[in-house]
């Protein structure tokens, strides 16, 4: 087997997916830039805060331009939320009393969310053990909503319609923002009172509209992802209706204080930089997911989605077929990581999942998936999710040194 070769005829069948791709960064580039310029931002509000931080104007800035980005009323973007589960949570505690019922209409969540719930794990901080009811409807065999399905399940007690957007740990396409749209349309005719909550992570500025601009009321998702830009050392946000965005805000702090505080430090920087390069960020991994799918494709692997496919978020999976490979292609992906190359990473317990997770990426900043990182459990399909890539050369050089190393 000639890699080279493979590699040459990779980079020149993907060209035209590539230009597709930067002319939806280019949309998206003009959305956040009219943010920014409506929102008048200064060099002042680049300035953090202390302690309560009360008045915080780049705080409060930087939620009016991802209130402008996602087309709502409010957003709520904190270095307070920790994680893209810490902020489904946030939304959900906040929105949910007991009695209600969730329905998650995209199956099983993504694992961490599961103990969340209370579906798996004896939590007894769980939405289960408040008192809230759950049910789920799976996803058609294409991978689709069941609209017939979700009808039948939608009850009096169903308060919130829970869509995963990305694939998590399943094999499956990630959901297009025109079908989250048919869906929340289809959901608002049954019950305008419903809301619909999206688990937007790994999905920012994949497309050129997002999840609030075709019917969702509430989106959440982590800054350590797409709309961190690589900068955002932490945080995460909400963005939706301004009630659900201020009972957000009072779970995340406290009834009456609510959004009012939270320190920013050096944080308003790094987020404001960070969503202003996220659109061409986003672009560059999602060449990098375009050719390390290409590539595996030619080596015989199994890949979804395929090079050539439409893409709704930024993971790669790719069917390996072994814990072996798993361990195998995670090493050298470390191996090429600019932080952490000589660690060699092993299967653990990781908290939140069913099972031992193998995860390589050796990031400026811990866990940041939008910088590369690749993971997946130890589990049948023994699938393997690349995600990110703070340029496609970074991940073009990775993806080349894991084929070699589980192909020689």
């Amino acid at each position: 087997m000639n890699l080279e070769k493979i590699v040459l005829k990779t980079e020149e069948k993907i060209q035209p997916v590539y230009n597709l791709l930067d002319k939806t960064a280019f949309k998206n580039h003009e959305k956040v830039l009219q943010a920014f310029n409506e929102s008048q931002v200064t060099d002042y509000h680049l300035k953090g805060s202390t302690g309560y931080g009360y008045s915080d104007a780049g705080r409060t800035v930087i939620e009016k331009i991802f209130s402008i980005i996602f087309r709502t009323e409010a957003a709520l973007v904190r270095g307070q939320i920790t994680t893209g589960t810490h902020a489904i949570a946030v939304g959900l505690f906040g929105n949910l009393r007991p009695g209600d019922e969730l329905l998650s209409v995209t199956g099983a969540p993504y694992d961490t969310l599961q103990e969340v719930i209370g579906i798996r794990g004896e939590s007894p901080n769980s939405l289960k053990n408040w008192g809230v009811t759950y049910r789920q409807v799976d996803l058609t065999e294409d991978g689709q909503i069941d609209l017939d399905a979700v009808k039948k399940a939608i009850s009096p007690k169903t308060k919130i319609v829970f869509i995963q957007r990305s694939r998590g740990y399943a094999w499956r396409n990630a959901l297009r923002i025109q079908d989250i749209g048919s869906a929340c349309k289809f959901v608002k005719e049954i019950n305008p009172a419903i809301v619909i909550f999206v688990d937007n992570c790994y999905g920012e500025l994949v497309e050129v509209q997002e999840p609030t601009e075709v019917g969702a009321d509430l989106v959440a998702g982590s800054l350590i992802k797409n709309l961190g830009g690589g900068l955002a050392p932490t945080g995460g946000y909400l963005a939706g209706r301004e009630s659900l965005i201020k009972n957000a805000a009072e779970r995340l702090t406290a009834p009456g204080i609510g959004a009012a505080v939270g320190a920013t430090s050096d944080w308003n920087r790094w987020f404001l930089q960070g969503v202003f390069l996220a659109p061409h960020v986003v672009c560059e991994a999602l060449k990098g997911a375009v050719f390390t799918a290409a590539l595996f494709e030619e080596l015989g692997y199994d890949v979804l989605p395929k090079w050539n496919d439409y893409r709704s978020d930024l993971i790669q999976s790719i069917r390996l077929g072994s814990a072996e490979t798993m361990v195998s292609f995670c090493e050298a992906l470390q191996q090429a990581s600019p932080i952490d190359s000589h660690v060699l990473p092993q299967p653990w317990d990781m908290p939140g999942y069913d099972c031992q997770v193998i995860m390589a990426g050796g990031t400026f900043v811990q866990g940041a998936t939008i910088e590369l990182s690749a993971d997946g459990p130890i589990r049948e399909p023994y699938a393997i999710y690349l995600q990110g890539g703070l340029s496609k050369d970074y991940v073009k050089i990775a993806a080349i040194k894991a084929a070699r190393k589980i192909t020689s």
